[in-house]
């Protein structure tokens, strides 16, 4: 999929791969092989104002609406339930209960769910800037998508997580026919929802889709592209399934929310390679034209 994105952009997502094998420069890195420039500084501010925007407008959305949202989140998160015992695979809970008594693994997914999901995407990124600048101008635009599409999920389809279902707090379902364990709070870990601070800032009902595991899918379609080695390129390729390990074993998500997040990568590629094709050199840059011999 990343190859045909970058295909689809510049017609040198070929020749970048072989510049990779024959050289451990890569051609695209050359300022002068490129048309338009990429800048450290306005990228940081580029992606600080999105993120922040993201953020205010995702919380705009949750769970502080009050009862209303609130009450379409259960609702949701009944459909959901619902829809994936219709295929047989409600297995949430039996994937938790299999671990839940063992404290320093849960432990560690929980730094996990809250750790890799940032440092991951942001490797990513730094890879693809700093090596493959032709090809980071157009997963940056992929990514950015996924993400707003991401947004338009949680404001238009509030989804009340595995882990609030039984909770008696403020944002919880209070249904005690479920026995959820949110484990940020038991066994713990460096921080929880449940935190005041974290309440006053967090969306509750940003469940769908899994921007956990839309994220660690574009580090696959963004990443494998480029790497070489093999160890390399089976971890890469293994983050996806152990982020939806985490965000079930964690009571974060369903696994229909990661379906979601599938979705929104898959739409957001060609959009993406669209958009980016349009952007100005200094968004997204391009191989230079060949001068006529």
């Amino acid at each position: 999929m990343s190859d045909y994105c970058n295909a689809m952009a510049s017609g040198a997502a070929a020749d970048d791969t072989e510049s990779d094998e024959d050289s451990e420069t890569d051609s695209e890195g050359s300022a002068n092989s490129l048309s338009g420039r990429l800048h450290w500084w306005s990228e940081i501010l580029l992606i600080g104002a999105f993120y922040g925007v993201y953020t205010m407008i995702r919380n705009q959305f949750g769970s502080e609406l009050g009862e209303s949202v609130k009450q379409a989140a259960i609702d949701n998160a009944y459909d959901m339930i619902a829809l994936e015992r219709a295929v047989h695979l409600f297995g949430e809970k039996g994937i938790q209960d299999m671990f839940i008594e063992w404290d320093l693994f849960i432990q560690f997914w929980n730094i996990f769910y809250g750790f890799c999901h940032f440092a991951m995407t942001i490797g990513v990124m730094a890879l693809l800037y700093w090596r493959h600048p032709v090809r980071y101008g157009i997963q940056r635009t992929v990514l950015a998508i996924t993400t707003a599409l991401a947004l338009i999920g949680f404001a238009f389809y509030p989804l009340m997580p595995p882990r609030l279902l039984n909770d008696c707090g403020p944002f919880g379902a209070c249904d005690l026919t479920y026995s959820y364990v949110d484990t940020l709070v038991d066994p713990g870990g460096f921080w929880s929802f449940n935190s005041s601070a974290m309440m006053e800032i967090s969306n509750q009902y940003a469940a769908m889709p899994s921007l956990h595991v839309a994220w660690a899918i574009w580090c696959v379609v963004a990443g494998l592209p480029v790497l070489r080695r093999r160890g390399a390129r089976l971890a890469l390729l293994a983050y996806p399934w152990l982020t939806l390990f985490a965000v079930m074993v964690t009571a974060n998500h369903y696994w229909i929310d990661a379906v979601g997040g599938l979705m929104a990568v898959a739409i957001a590629c060609p959009a993406g390679v669209l958009l980016a094709r349009r952007l100005p050199g200094w968004l997204a840059p391009r191989p230079a034209e060949q001068p006529a011999a």
